[in-house]
């Protein structure tokens, strides 16, 4: 019988670095979404990658930052507890934006984890040279990576070299998940995530990070190849409602136009959306909201 290797990686890093990007590639499929605004990632996400001789189990984290509200609170407490039970850490760092303080606090509190690290200098396509050398050479000044490579997400540049050296670093031992598992989210979380992706790529910087989105129906027709499906949007300020309504109801259409699109590839079939926009005062700091929203 043909050895086999498995096991669980968690992925850090600050925010925005391009850790859903990476999993993503590697899986094949979109399952986190990705955005160029910090804190993206708010809960914990696992994705499998299963081949002939291997499976891993990826942990995509919510950045690491400093908390300012419940939902904050939340996202840090994800992170720490991401570390239990993995076997591996994929450590990114943005290199095309040099190593910062940041990426040091981070590489000093993984010291003491114990467990091999991947050091992935991501996004070399829009990195100055100098800089990728810099980082290898800090990274191997700080004494803690079993392997430094350098990677581009986007272009897919080293990502075979970045899996071995993942693979390696996993023990024998049987798949956790069925071979055609790419995650253990359900398809309401995901859809829910897309909404939220389109709509932090078209809205304003302030108002994001105070939105939330539910799938309130979601049903599959008798008579015909489609789904159905009802979100509610939740903001939290009166203003902000009218922004992602839209002038005549634009901006709503085009959230929900490029989302569908990334459902309907999700699901394999034609999908119809209807969106809704409430308020919901403070909904970052209501333990019940956030509960409804899948923060547990």
């Amino acid at each position: 019988m043909k050895e086999h290797r498995s096991g669980f990686v968690v992925i850090v890093g600050r925010s925005n670095v391009g850790k859903s990007t990476i999993m993503n590639t590697l899986i094949g499929e979109k399952i986190a979404i990705v955005s160029d605004k910090p804190q993206t990632t708010r809960n914990r996400i696992q994705c499998v990658l299963t081949r002939d001789s291997y499976q891993i189990v990826f942990v995509d984290t919510p950045g690491i930052h400093r908390p300012k509200n419940k939902l904050g609170n939340y996202m840090a407490k994800t992170t720490r507890s991401a570390f239990e039970g993995v076997d591996a850490i994929l450590f990114v760092v943005d290199v095309a934006d040099g190593i910062g303080g940041g990426d040091r606090y981070i590489a000093k509190s993984l010291k003491a984890a114990d467990l091999p690290i991947i050091v992935a200098l991501n996004k070399i396509d829009a990195a100055d040279p100098a800089h990728v050398e810099e980082g290898e050479e800090e990274f191997k000044n700080l004494g803690i990576a079993k392997e430094i490579i350098p990677i581009s997400a986007l272009k897919g540049e080293n990502l075979s070299k970045l899996e071995m050296a993942l693979v390696n670093c996993m023990p024998y031992g049987p798949q956790y998940y069925p071979p055609d598992m790419v995650t253990d989210q359900p398809e309401q979380f995901i859809i829910a995530e897309l909404i939220r992706e389109k709509a932090l790529e078209f809205l304003h910087e302030e108002i994001p990070h105070g939105i939330g989105v539910e799938i309130t129906e979601m049903n599959e027709r008798e008579d015909r190849p489609l789904v159905d499906i009802r979100a509610t949007i939740y903001c939290e300020k009166k203003s902000h409602k009218g922004i992602i309504i839209g002038k005549q109801g634009k901006m709503l259409q085009k959230i929900g136009s490029k989302a569908r699109r990334d459902i309907e590839k999700l699901l394999g079939v034609q999908v119809y959306l209807e969106l809704w926009v409430k308020i919901k005062d403070d909904w970052r700091n209501n333990i019940g909201m956030l509960r409804e929203l899948g923060y547990n």
